[in-house]
This record gives structure tokens, C-alpha cells and sequence, in this order.
């Protein structure tokens, strides 16, 4: 566990690395990337193989940071911040390895990559709040430089759509911690010491908090109606970055709802829980309707992406044992799931079709032209509709039972939304891969540019990757204990079970 500070430091080193690599040989530049992405996995998955699950933060690093203001350098884990680290080595290491074909600008490229990595381990290893608003700006920041530089369709459009939104509920997390710590008088950020600060407070500034936290932190979470940015920024980014967009970036809004916002006053939250639970299943409907008449392939995972998101934010509004454990589990499956969509559509099909409508894309034998990528893709979407042996089945299934519990209503209209994804998912799968093959129209072959007869093979980087994303989510829907055995003893910390209400009120 005391290895695990280092995920940070090996990440913005070999994004030096990377960036002086870069000058010489892009190869080169690649080789760092991956070396450094399995450097700080293994680290990570070290830790996981002698962690001792409890309840409560384990202190890795506590050092005075800005003394004056009782800021400190504090970094600890859990069984929670364990799961979302397996989860960004995992994405990080995969998408490495869809971004093996990145030319332009490589060591830049991977430089601004692995940066934004390092600031992710930062955020999941926060134990001071100031500390962690500091590593969740530094994953903000290359995000608008990787779409700007390498993504497609309107890339500078969707880069600064996503930024804008980003620092706008960046601005509200901070307005809500200085809130508490001035009027609260507290003797810093720390999480207990931002906490007894709330609880100073009367229960309408306790409200006010609570919300500017939550909703600064779940506009980045995809939370409806402060979504929009997501699609956008989805389908503009470069492969590697929609992956990671989705599946680890959103997880930073979702994290920081469930460490730092929900906690500083419970009484505040179960004010807002209906109202955030509401505006969850909304979103869990809309995006997937939305989902369901999309023509651009992309805006379908993107959508999708908000949709699935909005099952972790019920999950944390329901604020049951149940439902919470769903939510950090759909967590690491939704980050797993999306990334590998995301994957087979931007570097696979795209990549080599030049195209991304399914009307262009119904017209060709995509089952017979890339039949790995056909069934990949087709697992994946199993996965993404929550079939059992894959891990979407056990999250939303224990998201679903905490709202009941907590709401049966709730459950009720969020379980529409699994019937929906079942909808756009097999809508997509048939229409993408084995839609109707048609002479291509020839007016169109400029869009197309495909040879009807061959595309290019999948390549190794490609297969490995996706079976590393593959295999997890297998795994954990056959085996969905090794998460739940770190999930559940973190949530009996005192902390915690202030927040959480243990079934239905």
C-alpha cells in the first residue's frame, strides 16, 4: 500500500519522458507510455494483492503542505479509491495500446496522456480536499489539448464545450469548500476537519454547501441536465481520450460526489437525495431515448456512456449500503465497458472506414470484414445491457436493489432505462456490424473510402487491449465478490455510515 503514491510520480515522469522521447522517435515515445501505464498498474495491483480491507482511510503520506491555511499533502486509500486505481491503470494501459498508431506529435501526445493519468491517481488518492481539487484540475487541463490537437469532428467545439463545463463545476467545488472553511472556521481541508467545519454551520448553509459540491462534481459525473458536454466531448476526442473520458475522468465527478460532497453534511444531503435521485432517472431515459435515434455511431456510446453514469449517480442517492456498493461497482464496470465501445468504434471501425454513420456503415459486411471487432463489440454491448456473466450485471442489479429499498418508485423508473439500453445497444450491434449489404452508393464513396473487399487487420495492440478490457469485465460478472470483499468494509467507516440510511425510509 505505501507503493502507492508512486502511481503519481511514475505518471508525470514518464510524461517527461515521453514528451524528450518524442523529439527522437515516436516509437520510442510509445515504448515509454506503455512501460509507465504497466509500471503504475502493477504498482496498484501489488498493493490490491496484500491489501486487508477495513473501514476507514490508511494514511499512505501526511506531510504539511501550506501551513498557513492547515492545507496538507495527505494521501490514503481504501477499498473504494483501491477499486477506481485498478480501474485507471487498467484504462490507462489499454489505451496505450489503442493509441499505438498515433503519428502526429506522439511524445506530446502521450505526454499530455499520461499527465492527465497522474492527476486521476491524484484525485483517487486525496485525503485533503484542497489536495484533491489540485490533481482534479491537473486532469482537466490536458484533456482539452489531446481533443484540440488529435480528435475529429468539431474537436475544438467539443475540447472547449468540455473544459468550460469542467472549470464551471470546478468553480461551484471550490465555492462550497471555501464556504465551509471560512464561515465554518475550519482549521483546514482535510475531510474531517471540512466536515466538523459544515456541521458548524446552520442547516440552510449546510443545504447551500452540500449542493455547490455535489453538483460542481456531478456535472463532470454526466449528471442530467448538466450532461451535454459528455457526447460532445466523446465523439471529438481521439480514441484513447474518449476512453478515458468514460472510463475514468466521469468517475473523478462521481468520486468526489460520494468523498466529499455527500459527507460534509448528511442532514443536508437527505434533503437533496430526491431531487438528485429524480434528476439521475431522467437522465438514465433521456440519454438512452436519446441514444436509441442517433445515426452517428459514436453519439450512440456517448450517449449511452450518460445514461449507464446516471445508475452511479441513483446508486449515490439512494445512500443505502446497496446501492453506494452498486454505484463504486458500476464505477470500474462502466469505465471497463465504455472504454472497450469506445475503443471498437473510434480506433476500429472508424479508423479504417473513415466513417461513422450507420447508414454508410449498414451498407458494408462489417461481420465479415472485421470479425474480431464484430464480436468484441458484441460482447461489449451484452455487457453494456447488464447480461448476467458480465460485470454491468451485478451493478446496476445492486444499484437497483438499494433504490428499491430506499424508493420503490425510483427503481421502477430506472429499471425503463435497462429495457432502453437494451434497445440502442441490439439497434446498434445489427445495424453497424449486420445491417443489409448494399452496393456502396457511389456518390458516397468519398465519405466511405473503403474497399469493400478488405480493410486492414486488427493489429496486435488493438487485440491485446481489448481482451485486457474484455477479460475484466468478465471476470467480475463471474466473480463480482473481489470488488464488493474492498467496496462494503469501506463503507462501515463512521464517515460513511453517517451518510448512509440502510434501507427504505
Amino acid at each position: 500500500m505505501n507503493a502507492l503514491p508512486f502511481t503519481i510520480y511514475a505518471s508525470f515522469a514518464g510524461a517527461l519522458l515521453a514528451l524528450v522521447a518524442g523529439t527522437r522517435s515516436a516509437a520510442t515515445a510509445r515504448i515509454v507510455a506503455l512501460v509507465t501505464a504497466l509500471t503504475a498498474w502493477g504498482i496498484v495491483l501489488a498493493a490490491g494483492a496484500n491489501f486487508v480491507p477495513a473501514a476507514g482511510l490508511q494514511t499512505l503520506v501526511n506531510a504539511s503542505w501550506i501551513p498557513e491555511l492547515g492545507i496538507r499533502y495527505h494521501l490514503a486509500a481504501d477499498g473504494i479509491s483501491l477499486t477506481l486505481l485498478v480501474l485507471t491503470g487498467l484504462a490507462a494501459t489499454a489505451g496505450v495500446l489503442f493509441s499505438w498508431n498515433i503519428e502526429h506529435r506522439t511524445g506530446e501526445f502521450f505526454a499530455l496522456y499520461l499527465a492527465l493519468i497522474g492527476g486521476v491517481y491524484g484525485v483517487f488518492l486525496s485525503a485533503d480536499a484542497f489536495a484533491l481539487f489540485v490533481f482534479y484540475e491537473i486532469a482537466i487541463v490536458p484533456k482539452y489539448f489531446l481533443i484540440a490537437n488529435w480528435g475529429s469532428t468539431n474537436r475544438e467545439y467539443g475540447a472547449m464545450k468540455l473544459v468550460l463545463y469542467s472549470f464551471a463545476g470546478s468553480a461551484l467545488v471550490l465555492a462550497g469548500m471555501l464556504w465551509a472553511y471560512g464561515a465554518g472556521h475550519a482549521t483546514g481541508f482535510g475531510f474531517p476537519e471540512l466536515i466538523a467545519a459544515t456541521g458548524r454551520l446552520g442547516l440552510a448553509s449546510q443545504v447551500g454547501v452540500v449542493a455547490l459540491v455535489f453538483t460542481g462534481f456531478a456535472t463532470l459525473a454526466g449528471m442530467f441536465p448538466l450532461h451535454t458536454w459528455a457526447p460532445t466531448g466523446h465523439v471529438a476526442a481521439p480514441t484513447a481520450a474518449s476512453m478515458l473520458l468514460a472510463g475514468v475522468v466521469m468517475k473523478l465527478g462521481a468520486y468526489g460526489c460520494l468523498r466529499v460532497a455527500m459527507p460534509l453534511s448528511p442532514e443536508a444531503f437527505a434533503l437533496l437525495q430526491p431531487t438528485i435521485a429524480w434528476l439521475a432517472i431522467i437522465g438514465i431515459v433521456y440519454a438512452g431515448l436519446v441514444a436509441l435515434v442517433q445515426e452517428d455511431f459514436k453519439f450512440v456510446i456517448g450517449y449511452s456512456s450518460v445514461s449507464h453514469m446516471g445508475f452511479v449517480v441513483l446508486g449515490l442517492a439512494a445512500a443505502n449500503p446497496a446501492a453506494v456498493s452498486g454505484a463504486v461497482f458500476q464505477m470500474f464496470s462502466h469505465g471497463v465497458i465504455a472504454g472497450l465501445l469506445f475503443a471498437v468504434v473510434g480506433r476500429m471501425v472508424y479508423e479504417r472506414t473513415h466513417t461513422r454513420r450507420l447508414a454508410d456503415l449498414r451498407a458494408l459486411p462489417l461481420h465479415k470484414l472485421m470479425p474480431f471487432a464484430a464480436v468484441v463489440f458484441v460482447l461489449a454491448g451484452l455487457a453494456s445491457m447488464g447480461l448476467p456473466g458480465f460485470s454491468g450485471f451485478p451493478a446496476e442489479l445492486t444499484i437497483l436493489i438499494g433504490a428499491w429499498q430506499r424508493n420503490p418508485l425510483w427503481a421502477l423508473a430506472a429499471a425503463s432505462g435497462v429495457l432502453i439500453a437494451a434497445a440502442f445497444t441490439l439497434r446498434a450491434i445489427q445495424v453497424s456490424f449486420f445491417g443489409k449489404v448494399e452496393p456502396v452508393d457511389p456518390n458516397r464513396l468519398e465519405r466511405v473510402e473503403v474497399n469493400a473487399l478488405h480493410l486492414d487487420s486488427i493489429t496486435w495492440p488493438e487485440k491485446l487491449g481489448a481482451l485486457l478490457l474484455l477479460g475484466a469485465t468478465i471476470f467480475l460478472g463471474l466473480s463480482p465478490d473481489t470488488l464488493f470483499d474492498w467496496i462494503r468494509p469501506a463503507l462501515q467507516s463512521p464517515v460513511f455510515q453517517s451518510i448512509l440510511t440502510g434501507g427504505a425510509q
